[in-house]
């Protein structure tokens, strides 16, 4: 039976989740279409609810915590139906023994509902009976005796139902059981628990369904059937379904009947075979429709897939009861891992294999025996919780002297009526051991990896980084080999002595590990610099500590720092220009703030490319515009025009097949490599589409560089690229002029009787100003504050 769930704050059938997860159920079977088929048969319709409870040896439970029935056990079952009930009911409590032997006459007991002295049926579980079936029959004449010949005529189709209603109620308490998890944490949670819950509940699950929207809580798994009770179907066997499975799911296999414990059966397979089964008894008078029991709040709600009928043939609602069986207890695999930390708080007890742990009532009274360092037992209770795949431990008032350090504690308790002994832990303490570290160095200006070992992982608590009188976190994980893995962090500390402090659950005082932090050795990796110039650059790690390098009798000091990933690169600037000095590897020094000298090998690059800008032109990209606009001053590139331009290679620098002209635009950082033309070694030619090239935002200051090979030339600034509108039309009056056009919001103002500013973000097509003095308007663009382009006013405009 399902835990007790609380119900939604509507009725059961007007609930839209409850009625999705009637739609998943139905759903739920691993043969192809057979959703489509079966969505008419969800059990979505609320029905009558049932009161049960069982005594066995002196002892009494709802039935939801009952698994199973035994010989002898007494039954109480009491209708529980509304005040205002207009149908009166017959109830029948029917004993079945097997599929081929008919019941006895007396196995079948029978009550008037609506009559408050007869309202429950008190009957005690005959011997050698292996199933229950509580019918609802309506009270017409000879249906009690229609009920008594069908169940005796061909008991094996009351069997079959009673064992695949119980089925489908199991499958139904993972479901539930999953969905009430997810429905009772926030949207952004369901990424983090659904993987955790799919597995203790056994249900595959489809991710994608989940994670992939705005509340993974709700429509797309109950609608698309985004999760499968992992099953062997009606028409597959168990070998067929576990094809190609985890080895985790063939373990969970083995609590399926076939393996000890459990159901494991595709929900929509039975109710197909319900209604084939049940079908077969319809007559002139009767009908009888499978009632799918779900507890809640104490009761057995009753669900149907099927609208009872109250005319000819009336429905009778069959209800089953848990098998008549001797208990078999679940089998639960705790997970492998290192001895747990009893003293931990929210301690989980991982365990895998039976489902039905988590999704029903079954166990009760579960707690955590675990012998203390003294000698006696110590009993805490645990609950289990499919969230996080195990049972959480209540363990507030843990004593110090719990456990010892090899303690062995075990899960008990009860298992419906039945005694229950479960898996075995490790558990050991804080004081077992004492942490050391591994011998790494502490460096400063980084963060530190450490790993200390010796000690408990799962009792640390929290790990921090003492100098001085400040503390702060360290970020750790705990390694499978009984490790700690700490990211000390010591970016900003400056070199001298720290401690690192371990503090453990149930240990007053942390642990305190003195230590030594250290400055970290510049490592030198190159140093280069062209000839003729009078800037290199030094490249490593801890170039801070650099003072100054020599090479060649010149002295170069730091200038501007800067890294490039995990690569510092320090700039630093001639004192004096570099003679004699060929291009190749020389030796050279450098000096530490500490006094220490490294030598290194400087490599000097052959001379820089030196080139120049000749002369450059415009030339209009595309057909014109209907209104073309002119920027008159020089400098500035019109994002519709086409630059070509022309470079001189000074000095020793010649032109080759394979350079490039390298154009950044400042503004945006944006660029882009344009292929040369050569006229000779002396002098190439480059062509700039500035939206192929750069793209539609790039916009304000160029610039330009000569690459060759590896080497490039310095930037040089090269012209000012503007966006300008695109307009399709200049009307004017004596007083007014209208100018229409896409982009207008590039325009800053239009200067012609007066400034007329264009407000930020403008998106009309249109912009209205007075009409100047003059024949033109001047529109100032706002990329740059002295682009302005000229447009002409019509010639047939009046005149003022």
């Amino acid at each position: 039976m399902a835990k007790t769930i609380k119900p939604a704050p509507v009725p059961l059938a007007s609930s839209p989740l409850r009625a999705a997860l009637a739609l998943l159920l139905a759903g739920l079977l691993l043969l192809p279409g057979a959703a489509t088929r079966a969505a008419s048969n969800a059990f979505d319709l609320a029905g009558p609810a049932l009161r049960i409870s069982v005594t066995h040896d002196g002892l009494t439970l709802p039935l939801s915590q009952v698994p199973n029935l035994s010989a002898g056990d007494r039954l109480r079952v009491v209708a529980d139906l509304p005040a205002d009930q207009g149908a009166h009911y017959r109830m029948v409590l029917a004993f079945l023994r097997g599929a081929t032997n008919p019941p006895p006459k007396n196995w079948l007991i029978e009550t008037r509902t609506w009559k408050p002295k007869e309202a429950a049926i008190d009957a005690r579980v005959p011997e050698n009976a292996q199933q229950a079936i509580v019918f609802l029959v309506p009270d017409t004449g000879g249906a009690f005796d229609a009920v008594v010949k069908a169940v005796r005529d061909q008991p094996g189709a009351f069997v079959r139902a009673s064992q695949e209603l119980n089925q489908a109620m199991l499958d139904r308490t993972r479901l539930e059981t999953f969905l009430d998890a997810i429905r009772r944490h926030p949207p952004t949670d369901a990424a983090r628990l659904s993987p955790r819950l799919a597995e203790s509940l056994a249900i595959k699950l489809d991710a994608g369904c989940l994670l992939g929207q705005a509340d993974p809580r709700a429509a797309c798994l109950t609608q698309d059937g985004g999760a499968t009770v992992l099953a062997d179907s009606q028409t597959s066997s168990i070998a067929q379904t576990l094809a190609g499975a985890p080895a985790n799911i063939a373990l969970q296999l083995s609590a399926t009947p076939q393996g000890g414990f459990g159901y494991y059966s595709a929900y929509i397979g039975v109710v197909r075979d319900l209604a084939q089964m049940l079908g077969a008894f319809q007559s002139a008078q009767l009908r009888f429709i499978p009632a799918l029991g779900v507890p809640r709040e104490g009761r057995i709600e009753l669900l149907l897939n099927t609208a009872p009928s109250f005319s000819r043939p009336q429905s009778v609602l069959v209800a089953a009861l848990p098998n008549v069986a001797p208990p078999t207890l679940p089998v639960l695999t705790p997970a492998a891992g290192p001895r747990l930390c009893l003293a931990a708080p929210k301690l989980v007890l991982p365990v895998s294999g039976a489902p039905l742990v988590f999704s029903t009532d079954y166990p009760r009274a579960m707690t955590l025996r675990v012998p203390t360092a003294t000698g006696r037992m110590l009993d805490l209770p645990v609950t289990p919780d499919p969230a996080q795949g195990g049972f959480v431990v209540s363990n507030a008032n843990v004593p110090a002297d719990a456990p010892g350090a090899e303690a062995e504690g075990r899960i008990q308790g009860f298992w419906g009526f039945q005694p229950f002994d479960g898996p075995r832990f490790r558990f050991t303490n804080a004081a077992t051991g004492s942490w050391r570290p591994d011998g790494t160095t502490l460096v400063v200006g980084r963060e530190t990896p450490l790993v200390l070992s010796g000690g408990v992982p799962s009792c640390v608590a929290e790990i921090w980084l003492e100098r001085d009188t400040t503390r702060r976190a360290v970020d750790w994980s705990a390694g499978a080999d009984g490790t700690l893995s700490l990211k000390v962090p010591l970016a900003d500390i400056a070199p001298g002595k720290v401690a690192i402090l371990i503090r453990s659950h149930g240990v007053e005082q942390p642990q305190r590990l003195e230590m030594r932090a250290y400055a970290e050795v510049s490592r030198l990796a190159g140093f280069t610099v062209h000839v003729g110039d009078r800037s290199a650059v030094l490249t490593g790690t801890r170039l801070d500590q650099v003072t100054s390098v020599a090479l060649g009798g010149v002295t170069f000091r730091p200038e501007t720092l800067g890294r490039d990933g995990a690569v510092d690169r320090l700039v630093m600037r001639a004192d004096g220009d570099l003679v004699a000095i060929s291009p190749g590897t020389h030796p050279a020094r450098a000096l530490l703030n500490d006094g220490r000298g490294v030598k290194l090998a400087a490599t000097v690059a052959p001379p820089r490319p030196d080139v120049s800008l000749v002369s450059q032109s415009l030339a209009r990209l595309g057909p014109a515009p209907a209104v073309p606009l002119a920027i008159a001053a020089q400098g500035f590139l019109p994002q519709d025009h086409r630059l070509t331009f022309s470079l001189r290679a000074e000095g020793p620098t010649r032109f080759t097949p394979g350079d490039r002209v390298e154009i950044e635009a400042t503004a945006t950082r944006i660029v882009a490599r344009l292929p040369v033309q050569l006229q000779d070694a002396h002098i190439a030619i480059a062509s700039l589409d500035p939206v192929a090239a750069l793209g539609e935002a790039a916009h304000g200051p160029l610039r330009f560089r000569l690459i060759q090979g590896e080497a490039a030339s310095d930037w040089q600034p090269l012209t000012t690229l503007v966006r300008v509108p695109r307009l399709t039309g200049v009307t004017c009056t004596q007083a007014a002029c209208v100018i229409g056009g896409t982009g207008l919001f590039l325009v800053r103002s239009i200067a012609g009787r007066g400034d007329v500013p264009i407000p930020d973000g403008f998106t009309g097509t249109s912009i209205t100003v007075p009409r100047p003095d003059g024949e033109t308007l001047a529109l100032h663009l706002r990329d740059s504050p002295g682009a302005i382009a000229a447009v002409t006013l019509p010639a047939d405009a009046p005149s003022m």
